[in-house]
């Protein structure tokens, strides 16, 4: 198969198309790869060494943005859809695979005017303005969770969301276990500026009760050092980090997490049964945050925090509360288990096969 995988600009779109290109190349021999991203430092690290070919497209969205940037967003259009349209005739590809992201619009565009069939995949509860566009234009559409507004359901299969493979083989491997409890703090690929500031007033109340704790931080570069010489004022035991390359490792040593409600975050979670207080974004588009979150918290495997009106001293409690009931946080985990679909990738690559295989009968 000569697969296109169009998408990116967050961690949330780019990681399950990553597990699904490399499902593709493991699963099917001959395959080539073609992922079409952002220009953006997040998706050339995150797509380096992966054995696909590699290529960025030069537009914008619109969605958020002032008059002024969607009016350059919209005149970069055409050259975007053009550039995609060279693209796909040097690849000729089998199928076009859009994951979201404002790439994913000009290509799919493309892949129409080309003839090329077309499927995307959705990891959010609430579609964002591109795959919505592209959900018109698609013969397949791949969702993680229920959507509002729903897309067609004569084209719409329920998959899950693909995750990278050393997140799979983790979830099979025992969890290694502290002298303390282990919290695991995570704000997105960039990371959270508010979650990072309530933590650390979390911390502080948490050290005054007498409540032990183990932290690992994810924090994004602007707050690492301070919130790494906070924690070393208070004298907490915690380990800091920008980002986190090795996610399958930190989730083994995890108790408990605290994060956003990233649908791909959302899936790892589910997969390892780990218990978690989501504190969805405010600013979300269509504050979709909330609702992949409200998805997972109806099992009871996790619980969710608006972040307005909430205070260190109120995640302080809530962290303590949980930590200290060992039953309840056991519950949870095999609760959010039950949420996982760990097969997403192969279901994803099962439905792409049949799609180039009708569309080739019909041609």
């Amino acid at each position: 198969m000569r697969l296109i995988v169009a998408g990116g600009g967050t961690g949330g779109h780019l990681f399950p198309g990553i597990a699904v290109a490399s499902e593709v190349l493991s699963r099917i021999p001959g395959s080539q790869v073609l992922f079409i991203g952002t220009p953006r430092l997040l998706d050339q690290q995150a797509l380096v060494g992966r054995g696909f070919e590699l290529a960025t497209l030069q537009c914008g969205g619109v969605k958020g943005l002032s008059a002024g940037a969607r009016i350059r967003s919209l005149l970069m259009m055409p050259g975007a859809i053009a550039e995609a349209r060279r693209m796909i005739r040097r690849f000729k590809p089998d199928l076009v695979l859009g994951v979201g992201g404002y790439v994913t619009g000009p290509v799919v565009l493309a892949a129409k005017l080309s003839g090329v069939p077309i499927a995307i995949h959705e990891q959010n509860s609430v579609p964002g303005m591109a795959n919505r566009l592209a959900g018109k234009l698609a013969d397949k559409v791949l969702i993680s969770l229920p959507c509002r507004p729903a897309f067609p359901i004569r084209k719409t299969v329920h998959t899950g969301n693909p995750l990278r493979k050393e997140i799979l083989e983790a979830a099979l491997q025992p969890r290694q276990k502290g002298e303390s409890p282990t919290v695991l703090v995570l704000g997105g690929s960039q990371g959270a500026h508010r979650i990072n500031m309530l933590m650390l007033e979390a911390v502080e109340h948490l050290s005054m009760d007498g409540v032990p704790v183990h932290l690992i931080h994810q924090t994004g570069t602007v707050d690492e050092e301070r919130v790494a010489n906070c924690y070393n004022q208070l004298g907490v035991t915690a380990e800091v980090t920008a980002f986190i390359r090795n996610m399958a490792a930190v989730y083994t040593r995890a108790d408990l997490v605290v994060s956003r409600a990233g649908a791909t975050t959302l899936a790892e979670l589910a997969v390892m049964g780990l218990p978690a207080l989501l504190i969805p974004y405010p600013y979300a588009a269509d504050d979709h945050q909330v609702t992949n979150g409200e998805y997972y918290a109806k099992a009871n495997g996790c619980r969710i925090l608006r972040e307005s009106g909430l205070t260190g001293e109120i995640l302080a409690s809530v962290i303590s509360e949980h930590l200290q009931n060992r039953d309840e946080l056991h519950t949870m985990a095999a609760n959010m288990k039950t949420m996982a679909i760990p097969d997403a990738t192969e279901r994803i690559v099962k439905e792409c096969i049949r799609l180039t295989a009708s569309r080739g009968r019909k041609d």
